[in-house]
């Protein structure tokens, strides 16, 4: 069987982000994806008008029948919606050191919406930072992750919680022609040093789901072995093919990337 990635994440109806992208990004990296649905949303591709997180009791068993029956080589979580979710993942990865895991910290949505209480969640997510083999955030996360301005501090902090790998995307900074994204890696005495940086020119437009797109191929590439330098540079130049041939719902509103090429 194909290597399986267990993602964490909720359902958005539009198909644009959440596990729909899981599956799709996890699929077109060659692996299978397997689902522990956290919440329902209401969204369309250009909003979330708001969300119902499932009970943690729920969310664990999904995750327990996925892991005693599939050959989940990665995890992968987004939208976690509850504190009382995170602690469930973060059980089920502290029983499982083994697994590769992909943390990307949804907030918010692209569009700005409501994926929980920020404030909340960025205290419940410093329990997942040092179980997770890369955190993925992007630079509007790392900032109310860390509380610092600065990239190089902010990295530095989550550092200090334990983190051993970050990419940080650069979409949200205010380049007009270019994104850039960083790698961070965790050095000796949690000192943070960055590896690479990566330097793609700007599409126009906003994106819908670009985010879980991103960090699900990353953990279905480290579910086939590839090494975490190898599977996100090969992610990052397969995103940026999916953001040139997006859809497009509205002339004006989020672009839905085309993860099947």
């Amino acid at each position: 069987m194909r290597p399986t990635t267990l993602c964490f994440s909720g359902l958005d109806p539009s198909g644009g982000a959440g596990l729909q992208a899981d599956i799709e990004a996890i699929g077109a990296a060659g692996g299978h994806a397997a689902i522990a649905c956290t919440a329902l949303t209401i969204q369309d591709s250009q909003k979330v008008y708001g969300f119902e997180t499932v009970s943690p009791e729920l969310l664990d068993a999904q995750a327990r029948k996925v892991l005693g029956d599939l050959p989940v080589q990665a995890i992968k979580s987004g939208m976690l919606g509850s504190t009382e979710n995170i602690a469930v993942l973060a059980k089920i990865l502290e029983e499982n050191p083994q697994i590769p895991y992909v943390l990307d910290p949804v907030l918010v949505a692209n569009s700005g919406g409501s994926l929980g209480d920020p404030a909340t969640l960025v205290a419940a997510f410093k329990t997942l930072i040092s179980l997770a083999t890369l955190i993925t955030p992007n630079t509007v996360e790392l900032r109310a992750l860390s509380q610092k301005q600065q990239i190089e501090d902010a990295v530095q902090v989550l550092f200090e919680l334990g983190a051993r790998a970050i990419l940080v995307k650069g979409a949200h900074e205010h380049e007009a022609h270019r994104i850039r994204h960083w790698l961070y890696l965790r050095e000796a005495k949690g000192k943070s040093v960055c590896i690479t940086q990566s330097v793609w020119p700007r599409i126009n437009g906003e994106f819908h789901g670009s985010g879980c797109t991103l960090a699900s191929n990353v953990a279905g590439r480290l579910a086939q072995g590839q090494s975490l330098q190898e599977a996100i540079a090969r992610a990052e130049l397969w995103l940026h093919r999916t953001l040139v041939k997006a859809d497009i719902p509205h002339p004006e509103g989020q672009r839905i990337p085309m993860r099947f090429l």
